[in-house]
């Protein structure tokens, strides 16, 4: 087991029952100080310097770092298993969790998560920053203090927001329905197909009807094996069959996210019909999403995208890419059967599609 080290803010006094914070970090800009003129990451020990305003939160926040600190762009699913492990480690002593993340890849990181860990009814907000916490304007404090803010919001004893997220410049999102759509703005994430959790100003505004309400009687539990022996394949007008009979071809690979044209359409170049037709065949299971940012898969609406249904690729409704993939490897891991895993990836398990 790694060693992790923790600083605690704010303990819990006596007698004085108040929200508990459990606050991760991974690495990533937000975590990035000056020293010599590089950037380094700085030790969570002299938090208070850097961020003087968590000593005004009325709850308890302990900070720890996983032992590896990384760019997200280097982020794999070991990491992601080692930080569901360590939120199932912890779920008893803390009322939420926040995890400091990159940008990079944080909505990969959260869409992964949301499947891991399964019948959740706590918190899990992961944040960020465009400019590290060490520069004058950076937006590292903004989104950590609101971050911790939502993490601890209770009624009567209740988190508000059960469930995965993404807070970002003053938006709080459904971590599988997030996508990183800036690298210069502050607004650096989008949730096209699925509203706002949460709204930001003077007040926060939490949009109830559309935040999960957890099961209370299924007990929480992870699962984080993931298979990833997948693979995206990208159509582009041009694409030829060398490269789509190589992706396909990969040893050992078990499934595939097609990015395709608006509703879900495709070339019907017999060449590529037979290549995916040859795949599904060889027990390949095909996934259908859109490189639109907005909408949905509309399979079998054109011509083009008809011969999907036939060969059984999987019509992935309005899932963004990054929950996709994360989906596919988690779903993979846990079924064999060819027909329960379309059945289970054509239909919502953590909210990041919609069913109509």
């Amino acid at each position: 087991m790694p060693a992790y080290k923790t600083v605690t803010i704010n303990p819990v006094l006596p007698n004085r029952p108040r929200a508990s914070v459990l606050v991760i970090y991974t690495g990533g800009t937000l975590g990035m100080v000056f020293e010599k003129g590089q950037l380094v990451p700085f030790d969570f020990e002299q938090i208070l310097d850097k961020l003087p305003e968590i000593k005004r939160l009325d709850f308890e926040i302990t900070f720890t770092s996983l032992e590896e600190i990384m760019d997200s762009s280097n982020m794999r699913p070991d990491v992601w298993a080692e930080i569901a492990r360590l939120i199932q480690r912890n779920y008893e002593l803390y009322d939420s969790f926040v995890i400091l993340h990159g940008t990079d890849t944080m909505a990969y990181t959260a869409s992964a998560l949301s499947f891991m860990l399964q019948n959740l009814g706590k918190p899990v907000i992961l944040t960020g920053a465009q400019l590290p916490i060490g520069v004058a304007r950076t937006d590292a404090r903004e989104n950590i203090i609101t971050a911790l803010e939502i993490a601890a919001a209770q009624i009567d004893g209740r988190p508000l927001v059960p469930e995965v997220c993404i807070y970002f410049q003053n938006v709080l999102l459904r971590g599988n329905r997030a996508k990183k759509k800036e690298s210069s703005q502050f607004n650096a994430f989008r949730s096209e197909n699925y509203p706002s959790l949460a709204e930001v100003g003077v007040t926060i505004e939490y949009n109830f009807p559309f935040i999960t309400t957890p099961n209370p009687d299924l007990d929480f539990r992870t699962q984080p094996q993931l298979n990833q022996n997948v693979a995206i394949l990208k159509l582009f007008p041009g694409i030829t069959q060398n490269v789509v009979r190589s992706i396909l071809s990969i040893n050992d690979l078990r499934g595939v996210v097609v990015e395709t044209f608006g509703a879900g359409n495709a070339p019907t170049l017999p060449w590529f019909l037979h290549e995916l037709k040859e795949a599904t065949e060889r027990g390949i299971i095909l996934m259908n999403v859109s490189q639109c940012d907005g909408g949905r898969v509309m399979q079998g609406r054109y011509q083009t995208s008809t011969w999907f249904d036939k060969i059984g690729v999987v019509s992935g409704g309005d899932i963004t890419v990054e929950a996709a993939i994360t989906k596919m490897m988690w779903v993979l891991q846990h079924e064999s059967d060819l027909g329960r895993i379309r059945e289970r990836l054509a239909a919502p398990l953590a909210g990041e599609m919609s069913l109509f």
